[in-house]
């Protein structure tokens, strides 16, 4: 059986085992979210431990970055899709 955990606002969806979700769960503490269980449990930075990090123009430029090759990757997976059709 599979478990999806969604987190909502610039959220992912993502697939786990039910062992693994029953694993997270039962290390979650008190008012702690599933990310921040998550976070604690491999070790992730906490956003506010990396806030500040980049300039705000470095992190304009890397976000536009991010959504043209999102982009690019759309376009080229609908050009892939139509060769199928």
């Amino acid at each position: 059986m599979i478990a999806y955990t969604r987190v909502y606002d610039m959220s992912k969806s993502v697939r786990i085992s039910e062992e693994f979700h029953e694993f997270v769960t039962a290390h979650k503490r008190e008012n702690e979210t599933m990310e921040e269980t998550l976070r604690r449990l491999i070790g992730g930075p906490h956003p506010e431990d990396v806030a500040g990090i980049l300039s705000s123009e470095t992190a304009t430029a890397m976000r536009d970055r991010l959504e043209n090759k999102r982009e690019t990757d759309a376009k080229e997976k609908n050009k892939l899709r139509e060769r199928f059709e």
